[in-house]
């Protein structure tokens, strides 16, 4: 069984206005070791620092059952907000603010160039995204579920977009944070690899242009772990949506391996169509046409998850994962992502609405969520 974890970035927020706040400092420094009011156990999250003080990355273990994940992310979430309750404010996890901001960097030697040399588009890059973490067994297999995954992704952007609002007006987007994210130079799809040593000499060439250090592929190696990370989610609204996603993603790179085990070649689609797909994505979410995976061309939502749903099967089958995988699309096919419901949210009470409603869904478990993946694991 292949282990899986995540990454999931919050926003910090004045409970009262729901304007991001920079607390980030105060928050780690709450969380750091002889801290008053914290939970100090060794099974605490791992909690990191961002691009800018707004907000807070919520790191997991990596687990192979995904109830035991989805508790850790759970978990997460709670113990996150309680630092943030201990200094006056609340996480909530918007991939964007709905309400206008002028983010505060992070001083860190990293961040500093980052801010020094792209500007505009650094300091207004306050986004928050999810990322999952799959385990592969070196880094020729996790080249070759790169290169095959590809044309799966704008999927998982869909079913998370979660962004829909961005400096106080309606984007018309559901995943706005896909479109400031990809103002970065080395972030999108990517052509195909093949092979390990190709993958690496295009990192070197990139970090030799004095741009990047570090690619922001859609999907790329971990540097510091025998994994390959995806990374075009939307942090999701609610907890159970954040679940969905890591089960695809595994399943999803699972598949991809199996794949090239068996000696299936990769789709060779260019990455210039790759990016029509997830701006299609971006746009819409699951409430209009999608581009299909394996055509390219124009199919409904349904029709698309429908798609991703059968090529990944055999792997959520092996999992476990299957029952509650598809309990959870007719959900959202049904319900709509985060992004709907922060619209639906904006109808009722306005922009402050909307963060309110966020806030209380970011730490809230839906009635028998829990039940359902227990029974759907079992």
């Amino acid at each position: 069984m292949r282990t899986f974890g995540v990454e999931e970035e919050f926003m910090i927020l004045d409970p009262a206005s729901g304007t991001p706040l920079p607390l980030a400092g105060q928050l780690l420094r709450l969380h750091g070791p002889g801290a008053r009011g914290g939970n100090h156990s060794a099974r605490r999250p791992t909690l990191a620092a961002e691009l800018q003080q707004e907000q807070l990355e919520v790191i997991t273990r990596p687990h192979s059952s995904l109830e035991a994940l989805a508790a850790e992310i759970r978990a997460g979430r709670t113990y996150a907000d309680s630092l943030a309750r201990m200094a006056g404010a609340r996480i909530a996890a918007l991939a964007t603010s709905p309400l206008p901001v002028t983010p505060h960097a992070t001083r860190t030697g990293r961040y500093d160039v980052l801010q020094e040399k792209f500007a505009l588009t650094a300091r207004e890059q306050l986004t928050c995204g999810f990322h999952v973490h799959v385990s592969v067994d070196s880094d020729e297999e996790g080249v070759a579920v790169v290169d095959r995954i590809r044309p799966w992704l704008p999927t998982l952007t869909a079913l998370s977009s979660n962004s829909p609002f961005w400096n106080g007006t309606d984007s018309g987007y559901a995943s706005f944070r896909t479109q400031a994210w990809n103002r970065w130079s080395s972030a999108g799809p990517t052509d195909i690899f093949g092979s390990a040593q190709a993958y690496h000499a295009l990192v070197a060439d990139l970090a030799g242009t004095g741009v990047v250090n570090s690619p922001d592929f859609d999907a790329r190696l971990s540097a510091n772990h025998p994994t390959v990370e995806v990374r075009v989610a939307d942090v999701c609204l609610e907890s159970r949506d954040a679940v969905l996603v890591a089960a695809l993603v595994r399943a999803l790179a699972d598949t991809a391996a199996r794949e090239w085990e068996s000696g299936l070649q990769p789709d060779r689609v260019p990455a210039t169509i790759l990016r029509q797909g997830a701006w299609r994505a971006s746009r819409s979410g699951v409430h209009a046409e999608l581009l299909h995976p394996v055509t390219h061309r124009p199919a409904t939502a349904g029709t698309v998850v429908a798609t991703f749903l059968e090529h990944v099967r055999d792997s959520l089958d092996d999992a476990g994962d299957t029952g509650y995988v598809e309990e959870s699309l007719v959900r959202i096919l049904r319900q709509g992502t985060g992004s709907t419901r922060q619209r639906q949210a904006m109808e009722r009470g306005g922009l402050a609405h909307v963060v309110a409603d966020a806030t209380s869904l970011t730490q809230q478990e839906p009635a028998g969520n829990r039940q359902e993946l227990v029974s759907a694991s079992c």
